[in-house]
């Protein structure tokens, strides 16, 4: 599928009104989702898999939790199931407040029957927890806002 094609798609979602859209040809997929919390268009690949988040039709306001600039945002490298815990009844790996080393593990998302640990990369505090246990999650979606030590 061109870059072309995929912008008319973009094009036609935005126009439409549509939530989501989702067109796959021999082993190209493409989804392009809506959201109203950005306002900016996200190409990401995942295998034969390409998710694109269109801009919102109307104007979106920053929410005043938005993280500041000297935090890092972990975002999820793929996409899945997020969970907060190793399994249902233990405590969380991390919460607000707690400090994490890299390589410490955040998170747990279940893509395709397998766990995948996402690992902090930096040093510092969590400042946020950006989403809830059992939810889904795309790729490139924000998890954890840490503040660097």
């Amino acid at each position: 599928m061109s870059n072309d094609e995929i912008r008319e798609l973009i094009q036609l979602v935005v126009e439409s009104g549509i939530a989501e859209l989702e067109v796959e040809r021999g082993e190209d997929r493409v989804r392009i989702r809506r959201t109203f919390e950005s306002t900016h268009a996200v190409p990401a690949a995942v295998s034969h898999e390409t998710v694109i988040m269109a801009p919102s039709a109307s104007p979106a306001s920053v929410a005043a939790g938005a993280p500041s600039s000297n935090e890092v945002i972990v975002k999820s490298p793929i996409v899945g199931t997020f969970y907060e815990s190793p399994k249902p009844g233990d405590a969380p790996f991390v919460k607000v407040g707690d400090v994490v080393e890299p390589g410490q593990v955040l998170c747990i998302i279940e893509s395709m029957k397998l766990m995948n640990e996402i690992e902090s990369e930096v040093a510092g505090t969590i400042v946020a927890k950006l989403m809830e246990s059992g939810r889904p999650v795309e790729y490139g979606e924000a998890l954890f806002a840490i503040r660097p030590r």
